[in-house]
This record gives C-alpha cells, sequence and structure tokens, in this order.
C-alpha cells in the first residue's frame, strides 16, 4: 500500500508549488492547501499496481536520472530551481511517452484539486481569489428518516431479496419490492449521508460520496470516472438531469439485441411511473451564466435547444434555493433533489426494508447454480471490519456499470460478454471568458441542451451540448495547463468563465476486467469514429460561446488552442480548422465520464449478452442485474431515468415471476 515518506511529502511540496507557484497579489502557492493526508488517501483507493506506480513515479523524481526524461540537467526534481521545473512538466504533458504524459495528468491533478477544492479553512485566499463563495451555512439538522442497520460483530441476515447497490438501479428494486410485501435487505457499498453531512465542499464530499474519493479512472489515468457511492448512489451526486430515453435508441436496442419489451407500452409505463415518483418537471425559475449563454448562443445560430427536466420538488424563487442547486452534486443539504434517498429508498425502509450501509460486498454465494445471497465486510463507525453473510432467496446487482461486473467476476461467473462493451459518454468541457459575471456555480448546474449534434452523418451517434458543475476543484483539473502562472490565472477569472460539455455517444467500448486482488480495472480508448464526432461537438460548443458574447474560448487540448472573438464575431477561425489534425492520443486532452454502461448487456441470444431480457444472469439462476450495466448499448442521454425505469421494469417482473412461481401447477391432463 502506498505510504506518504517524509522524503517524498517535501517532493510533492515542491510540485504544488510548481503547478500553482504564488502570485505577485499574494495568492498563496500550492503547497499551502497541499493536505497530504488526503491525498494518500487517494492514491490508496487505486488499484494496488497502480499504488506502485505512483510510488515509482515520486521515485524517479528523486533521482539525477529524471535529466533523462526531458534532456535537463542530471539532476532530482528539489534540486532543480523554479524554471527548471516547470520545463520539467512541460516537457512531460507534450512528450510521446506515454507513462510521462500519465505522471504528468495524475500529479496534476492531485495537487490542483486538493489546492482549488480544499476548504477555506485550508487555503483562506484561494477562494477569495477566484470569487468563489463556497457553500452557503449549513442548515439546522433534521431527524434522519432511515435508520439503517449498525451490526458491531459478525452477523448473518436473512432475506427473500437481497439488492446490491442503492442507486438508480437498486433503489427503485428495493422500493417496488418492499412496497409490495417482499423481505428487502439492501446493502450499500458508501455510507448514508442527510442533511448537514453534506458539507459541500468539493475534496470532502468527493471522498465521502464517489467511488474511489472522486479518484476513480482507466488504467492508463487518462480519462477521469465520476461514479457515486453512497446510499442513493448516482442520484445523490448527479446533475438532476432527468431524461427520457430518445425513442430511436430504444428501437436500437430493441432489434439489436433482441430485448423487444423497451419498445412496449409496459415499458414506457415504467418511464411515466419513476418519472412522477421523482417529481420530474422543468419548474426551476431562472439559468445560470453558462445555461443562459448555451441558450442565447444556439438560438442565434438558428439551433434548437430545450429545457432539461430535473428531480426537484419545492423550489422557490428566492436567492437561496438558486444558490443551493449549484452545489447538490456535492450532496443536496436542503432535501430538494429526488433521488432514491428521499423517494424509493424511504419508501422501502417505510415497508420494512433494512439498509446496511458502509458494507462492500466480496461476491455472491452460489450453490446449485442458483444465487442464494452474498458474503460482505460492513466497516463500522469506529472503523472495524465485520464480517456480514446474507442468505437470500433472489440477489438483484445494482453496484452501476464498474462495480457490478467486477462482484460477478469475483462470485466466478465466466460469461465472455461480462465485463465488455464499456461506455462511458466521453465528455470534454469547452470553457470561454465573458466580459461579464457568469458565477455559473449557482444555479442549476444543468438546464438547458442544444441536440442538434446527436446523429451525426446519418448515424445515431453524435454528441450532446449541455453545462456542466464549475466548482474550482473540479474546473482546475479539465481546464489546460502549459504553465504555473498561466493555470493560477485562468482560474482567478472563474467567475467569468462559463462551460459546456461535449457528451458523446460512443459506439465503441472498453471493457472492465479483474486484477489478482479482485478489484476493477478499466481499460478505454477513445475509437477515431467517436473522437470525430466528439471533435464535431467541440467546435459547435465553441462557436455558441462565440454566438453568446464571449471573448475568449479555451479549446479541450493540452496545448490549449484558444479562439479570440469580439462582438460575436471569431477572430481566428483557422484555430478550429486545425483541430482535428492535432495528436489527440491519451493524457493530451482531458477527458471525464459521468455516466458508465453496458457491461453486462441484456439481450436475446445468450452467448453474447449475459443477462437474460428479464435482468437474470444466463449463467445462474435467481440473480439479476438492475443498473446502468444492463443496457444493451449506449443510451445517449444522462442515464438515471433510463436506470430507474429499466429497474422499475425488472421489479415487475420480478413480482411477476413469483406469483406464477408461487401458483399450483396443474396438471396437464386437466382442461
Amino acid at each position: 500500500m502506498f505510504t506518504l515518506t517524509p522524503d517524498r511529502s517535501t517532493l510533492l511540496q515542491a510540485l504544488a508549488d510548481t503547478f500553482i507557484p504564488a502570485l505577485p497579489d499574494g495568492s498563496p502557492a500550492g503547497s499551502a492547501g497541499l493536505n497530504l493526508e488526503k491525498l494518500q488517501d487517494l492514491v490508496r483507493e487505486q488499484p494496488l499496481g497502480a499504488q506502485a506506480e505512483f510510488g515509482k513515479l515520486l521515485d524517479l523524481l528523486e533521482k539525477p536520472l529524471l535529466g533523462l526524461t526531458w534532456f535537463g540537467p542530471l539532476k532530482p526534481f528539489r534540486k532543480l530551481d523554479p524554471t527548471q521545473r516547470e520545463q520539467l512538466l512541460q516537457s512531460w504533458a507534450a512528450s510521446n511517452v506515454p507513462q510521462l504524459r500519465k505522471g504528468f495528468q495524475a500529479l496534476r491533478k492531485l495537487c490542483t484539486l486538493l489546492y482549488y477544492g480544499g476548504s477555506m479553512a485550508e487555503v483562506p485566499a484561494a477562494w477569495g481569489r477566484l470569487g468563489y463563495p463556497g457553500p452557503d451555512e449549513r442548515p439546522v439538522d433534521t431527524p434522519r428518516p432511515i435508520q439503517p442497520l449498525r451490526p458491531t460483530q459478525d452477523t448473518v441476515y436473512d432475506c427473500e431479496v437481497l439488492v446490491i447497490g442503492s442507486g438508480a438501479g437498486g433503489g427503485v428494486v428495493a422500493g417496488e419490492l418492499a412496497q409490495a410485501g417482499y423481505d428487502v435487505l439492501v446493502v450499500e457499498k458508501g455510507p448514508y449521508c442527510h442533511g448537514c453531512d453534506f458539507t459541500q465542499r468539493e475534496v470532502e464530499m468527493l471522498g465521502k460520496l464517489y467511488d474511489a474519493k472522486g479518484a476513480l479512472a482507466t488504467q492508463d489515468g487518462s480519462i477521469g470516472i465520476l461514479a457515486g457511492s453512497c446510499l442513493g448512489g448516482g442520484t445523490t451526486v448527479n446533475w438532476a438531469g432527468a431524461f427520457r430515453t430518445p425513442d430511436y435508441v430504444l428501437q436500437e436496442w430493441a432489434r439489436e439485441h433482441e430485448v423487444p419489451h423497451f419498445t412496449t407500452l409496459e415499458f414506457k409505463e415504467s418511464l411515466n411511473a419513476v418519472a412522477r415518483t421523482i417529481g420530474v418537471n422543468t419548474n426551476y425559475v431562472r439559468h445560470n451564466g453558462q445555461n443562459q449563454a448555451l441558450w442565447d448562443g444556439s438560438t442565434r445560430l438558428g439551433q434548437e435547444v430545450k429545457l432539461i427536466p430535473r428531480n426537484e420538488k419545492g423550489l422557490t424563487d428566492s436567492e437561496a434555493h438558486f444558490r443551493a442547486l449549484g452545489y447538490t452534486t456535492l450532496g443536496d443539504a436542503h432535501g430538494l433533489k429526488q433521488g432514491t434517498l428521499n423517494t424509493y429508498l424511504l419508501t422501502a425502509f417505510e415497508h420494512g426494508a433494512r439498509i446496511l450501509a458502509d458494507t462492500k460486498v466480496d461476491r455472491v454465494t452460489i450453490a446449485q447454480g442458483r444465487a442464494t445471497g452474498a458474503e460482505a465486510v460492513h466497516t463500522t463507525a469506529d472503523g472495524r471490519p465485520v464480517r456480514i453473510t446474507v442468505r437470500a432467496r433472489r440477489v438483484v446487482v445494482a453496484g452501476g456499470a464498474i462495480q457490478t461486473p467486477a462482484l460477478l467476476l469475483r462470485s466466478g461467473l465466466k460469461h465472455p460478454h461480462l465485463g465488455q462493451h464499456l461506455h462511458l459518454h466521453p465528455t470534454v468541457v469547452v470553457g470561454a471568458r465573458y466580459p461579464h459575471a457568469m458565477n455559473s456555480w449557482h444555479g442549476p448546474s444543468m438546464s438547458v441542451v442544444n441536440d442538434t449534434y446527436t446523429m451525426l452523418h446519418g448515424t445515431n451517434f453524435g454528441a450532446k451540448l449541455e453545462t456542466p458543475p464549475t466548482h474550482p476543484g473540479l474546473l482546475s483539473m479539465v481546464l489546460p495547463w502549459l504553465s504555473g502562472q498561466q493555470h493560477h490565472e485562468l482560474l482567478r477569472d472563474a467567475g467569468r468563465l462559463g462551460s459546456f460539455i461535449v457528451l458523446t455517444r460512443d459506439r465503441d467500448g472498453g471493457r472492465v476486467s479483474l486484477d489478482k486482488h479482485g478489484t476493477a480495472l478499466i481499460d478505454y480508448t477513445l475509437s477515431d469514429f467517436d473522437r470525430a464526432n466528439m471533435l464535431e461537438g467541440v467546435r459547435a460548443a465553441a462557436q455558441i460561446h462565440v454566438a453568446a458574447g464571449a471573448e475568449t474560448v479555451y479549446l479541450p487540448h493540452n496545448t490549449l488552442p484558444t479562439l479570440h472573438a469580439h462582438a460575436g464575431v471569431l477572430r481566428n477561425p483557422d484555430v478550429l480548422d486545425k483541430l482535428p489534425y492535432l495528436s489527440w492520443k491519451p493524457n493530451q486532452f482531458g477527458l471525464y465520464s459521468a455516466h458508465q454502461m453496458s457491461t453486462c448487456r441484456m439481450g436475446g441470444v445468450a452467448a453474447t449478452h449475459p443477462l437474460k431480457p428479464n435482468g437474470e444472469t444466463v449463467e445462474v439462476q435467481n440473480l439479476f442485474v438492475a443498473d446502468a450495466s444492463a443496457f444493451p448499448a449506449c443510451s445517449g442521454v444522462n442515464p438515471m431515468l433510463t436506470i430507474m425505469a429499466l429497474a422499475h421494469f425488472t421489479a415487475q417482473g420480478l413480482k411477476a415471476g413469483e406469483a406464477r412461481a408461487s401458483r399450483p401447477q396443474v396438471a396437464a391432463t386437466m382442461g
């Protein structure tokens, strides 16, 4: 396991000061906000192989041979002067050696996230000079509506249905089955947070609410992956967009994967049912700066934009509510967002379901080809591990498209397509500086969508244009770094920055596998086809920024191609024309994913689909999957509502199957 020695700590402080140098106005250098304990925690969330690799990277930086990596002096990093240190990092960022680019990005992201995303108490000058106010004072805490189990010793539980995971999939299944009278036990890897637990400070909440403390990534480090890991899962931390699955996607799934139920009235009824339960609406009062810019720029170019349905209720036109909406990706302290935490899980609990948080499932137990329960480890409030054994008649796995296939593989399933076909909705950020304040950290994170580019060149593939959360920590990681001063000054402009995301429906996928310790490994390389669609979206996003009045547009490549405009007219369009001809190798640009799908896809052909159309695995009876990993292919839209609808549909089938199984068999001679 990775350990920070005193020498490594001193080295990391020197690196932080190079990535984030002090500015003449008194802005502190990076080491002022480098919480080494949190950095160590982030590294320890990685697979053991990645931890060892990071340790070797730090050891290399301590050796004179370091000079060979950038044709500089044969000195360790700490013996270089500040200019040489920066030149080394610049050399690594542009290197043709993949490992050096990976090392640069890993160090940069860690240092900038911990500096800009830390609390104001840690870096008092950092947020103030960005104009970032941080979250409001915490509301008065309220009683927790759910009372989870709190075992303090090794425990055995019996239930009819074990649900592993509590997000858009598991939460819905639990609520539906518990309300129907089933004895349900929900097991969730992450914690149960409520009200005041949501401090809405980035590093703290990423560490508490997201898988791998927000540091989940592909093996090559090129794609950062955001996945919820708390009670309520992704519905607790997502951006509240509640998109209907496009008909052309449902038709594609039904036709190409032999799952006709996606085009039936019954599936549409499931979509309607979950939309009602989570309060989907477009009743929010106003847009924040960057959503308004997406609306204005698109309409000026003659492109259609739409309001994004969101799952919040109880909104008023108050400034307090408007500000609060901007922080709900870090946990909703005010209870406005109607994720499973406030809907289906609460219903499940009120109907007798037991809920066990802080519990990681090691494997599903299987006997005679049937699922019989699970073995897990619960972490007590004082940090002790407690063994948990669950005996169940049926098991529903809903841990997300990374952890679900990992769990099934650890449990002995061997379907050749299990873990394959990973889709990520690979996403890049196109930022722009406007002549007026944007303050895009307030208001709904996403309230406007442009779908002009979703079906490119006669295919079902393309890109959606939306907007992301813009809190300083995440913003610092997605904005390109050319030099310490350039990046520091760019973040100083955060109040005037507006960002669009290009969310690509990827045709070509990656995979999830296991290392020798049973930890999920993620492999994904953006294909030429998907990159071409992404770059069309980047060009469109840049043009919309210009039409909306942006003065400067920052394109998502590590060389930071920059557009300049005045009064809605682009001054250097040749920069856009050259964009496809840049090198787009891993870690030469920032790529992210908030949606993971299709690693246990359902379909009518058992040889190529690990799940039957009813969600049951083809290898093991009474073992079901109900999350985005079951999608036959990429959804093309923010997937929360689709996941919930599929889980709702699967739950109805579970109820009907149980009813049929409990009926007495009628003799064939009768009638």
